[in-house]
């Protein structure tokens, strides 16, 4: 439990937080520009490009996890 006590993990998490942020807001201004010239009946792309950006956070934190994961995790019974 040392990483809790670590300033540079802290630095590490806040800048990669920082990043996702100010790329998933990019992302949501890039979507409702693009659907917004789209015909009322197919603006289901902003749909599609919000559940794209869910995906994008769940698939960083299970890449966390995965990062985490050490030899001995994977071989418990």
């Amino acid at each position: 439990m040392n990483w809790l006590t670590d300033p540079q993990i802290w630095i590490a998490f806040f800048t990669l937080f920082a990043l996702e942020l100010v790329l998933g807001i990019d992302n949501i201004i890039f979507i409702s520009i693009l659907s917004g010239k789209l015909p009322a009946l197919n603006r289901t792309a902003r749909l599609l490009g919000l559940g794209w950006l869910c995906c994008r956070g769940f698939s960083s934190l299970f890449l966390s996890w995965l990062i985490r994961l050490t030899a001995a995790d994977l071989y418990c019974v």
